[in-house]
């Protein structure tokens, strides 16, 4: 397949990597430098679109590709105080898009076993909860999308937790009883570790994920890619790895 990449950073190279290594062929490479070149492009020439940019372009390149007809995998985080309309706007076009805060197979199961843990938890409301997660010093958003999607994850099933706060806000947010709180920590070339945090006065629960490298998140972009074509709707991981039936 013919394969768009909006956004040509270290992501969207181990993409093409992959891409290349799957028998797959590249249509263009888009950066800041030269989205111009999008209209140059013809509808034909594109199967799908990986899109990995910033939170400041992605919507606009979201929109673009969903009136172009175009299928789109968005592994861009922090711009989804725009997610309702740009779902909105596939359903009106009958597109096709897929977006995760993160590709990792390894990550999504992470996902699930969080779930699963804050249901056991609901229980125990003596176990104050905490996120700390870890990036490399590139990364522009705070807190990570994917620390974003496991306090949704929890919020989902311990109703006494409805928000995230970030912990360099002041000490009162944190403090509050009904949010969850997200230390971010950017150092190195950390290409991503997230732990979630039970915290009693006599122990403490913890799991984390701890990524190695970024070929696991491109690899999985990839596959989303491969499997979107030829669908129609809203999509995410669950879907791919079909874990709502688990």
């Amino acid at each position: 397949m013919n394969i768009l990449l909006l956004g040509y950073g270290k992501m969207g190279k181990a993409i093409e990597q992959i891409a290349l290594e799957r028998g797959h062929q590249i249509a263009a490479r888009i950066n800041v430098d030269n989205r111009s070149d999008l209209d140059a492009l013809t509808d034909d020439s594109v199967d799908v679109v990986i899109e990995f940019s910033s939170p400041e372009a992605a919507v606009d390149n979201i929109t673009y590709c969903q009136k172009r007809g175009w299928p789109l995998v968005c592994g861009t985080t922090g711009w989804l105080g725009h997610r309702t309309e740009i779902e909105a706007l596939c359903e009106e076009k009958k597109g096709a898009f897929f977006y995760a805060s993160n590709y990792s197979i390894g990550v999504n199961l992470f996902f699930k076993l969080n779930k699963v843990l804050a249901r056991f938890m609901h229980n125990y409301p003596s176990y104050e909860i905490s996120m700390t997660e870890i990036h490399h010093t590139e990364k522009k958003d705070a807190p990570s999308g994917t620390a974003i999607t496991l306090a949704e994850g929890i919020m989902d099933h311990i109703p006494t937790k409805n928000r995230w706060v970030d912990k360099a806000e002041p000490s009162a947010q944190i403090e509050s009883t009904d949010a969850i709180a997200i230390e971010s920590v950017r150092e190195g070339v950390v290409p991503g570790t997230h732990t979630v945090r039970y915290e009693s006065e006599v122990d403490r629960i913890e799991i984390t994920h701890i990524a190695h490298s970024r070929q696991g998140f491109a690899l999985g972009a990839v596959v989303a890619a491969e499997w979107l074509i030829g669908r129609e709707g809203v999509f995410g991981m669950d879907d791919l790895l079909n874990l709502n039936a688990q």
